[in-house]
């Protein structure tokens, strides 16, 4: 993952930036919260540049001035500039200067006097939604980064999610934006610190990495038991089974389409990984079947092995599946 989030800070930090935004998406637990909070660390640690994070179910842009407003560092760079916010209630208050009435000219405002002050704003919005707020702020986004102002942002989400903010007529330029999908974890790395931590033989600790499937969650929940319990893996596979269903599979699979749970099942009952029988079980024409395949691949919870063959992705989901039925 260091690459990948390397990637956008170096984009960001560029004289003229091409790109002020990047969408993070995978399967839940995919590391996709870890990832932003790692890149929202990197910036803090940065003189010229302020991080704020916002939440997807508030008023976004209200958020983002108040935080903006009550920053000590930009206080007198607003008063020099002579920026009232009395009126929206963010206490900046000049006297012999109309207060601003529009919350978006006073976020531009304010964006404009950080910019010319050298420095840069990154915002980061932690699992995005459709929502009318979400759609709104992007909206506003698009015409911050048309007037050049110094901001950025990091936005994580499912795919769905993702995938209907994109949509949104208004906001095509989002399909121009990078989208890192989070890819499973390296096998090899996660073996070698499975065995530094657990003072494991090199054959064992690759054995327990791979009943992660490299999934970050799975990684977590497998070594967690083991160092609770003090056991060998292979003694807590029950407990980890039960932790991967009750904190992330339950979830999943209630956001699976009646369709797509048809085809889940359909693989779990298969006697092979072939796309033509997975496909005759599920009852699916082939161009039906297509689309649930591949909408079940961009979600992170299958992979498509190779020509022809489908697999899931995540560990102990075939098992999980079955016991759905």
């Amino acid at each position: 993952r260091g690459r990948q989030s390397r990637e956008i800070i170096d984009s960001f930090v560029e004289e003229n930036p091409s790109c002020q935004v990047y969408m993070l998406t995978g399967v839940r637990g995919s590391g996709k919260t870890v990832m932003l909070t790692d890149i929202a660390k990197h910036f803090r640690k940065e003189r010229d540049w302020i991080v704020v994070d916002l939440s997807p179910e508030r008023d976004l842009l209200q958020m983002l001035a108040a935080d903006l407003s009550n920053r000590q560092e930009l206080l007198s760079i607003f008063q020099d500039a002579k920026i009232n916010l009395s009126f929206l209630g963010l206490g900046l208050e000049i006297d012999g200067v109309p207060p601003i009435t529009d919350v978006s000219v006073a976020v531009t405002r304010m964006l404009e006097r950080i910019g010319k002050k050298g420095k840069r704003v990154l915002i980061t919005i932690d699992e995005v939604s459709g929502n009318r707020t979400m759609k709104e702020f992007v909206s506003l986004f698009q015409i911050f980064m048309r007037q050049d102002l110094p901001v950025f942002l990091v936005m994580t989400g499912l795919y769905e999610n993702i995938y209907e903010l994109q949509n949104e007529k208004t906001l095509t330029f989002l399909y121009r934006a990078p989208k890192m999908e989070l890819q499973p974890l390296n096998i090899g790395m996660i073996a070698a610190k499975y065995k530094e931590i657990f003072q494991l033989e090199e054959e064992n600790a690759l054995q327990m990495a791979k009943e992660t499937k490299g999934y970050p969650f799975a990684f977590q929940a497998l070594g967690y038991l083991c160092w609770k319990k003090k056991v060998n893996w292979t003694e807590v596979l029950p407990e980890y089974s039960q932790y991967l269903e009750e904190y992330v599979y339950e979830k999943l699979w209630s956001e699976l389409s009646a369709h797509d749970r048809k085809v889940m099942i359909a693989m779990a009952e298969a006697d092979d990984q072939k796309v033509g029988t997975i496909r005759a079980k599920a009852g699916k024409s082939s161009s039906s079947f297509g689309v649930y395949r591949d909408r079940l691949i961009k979600k992170g919870i299958v992979v498509a092995t190779e020509y022809g063959h489908l697999d899931f992705a995540l560990p102990r989901f075939r098992e999980f599946v079955w016991r759905m039925r």
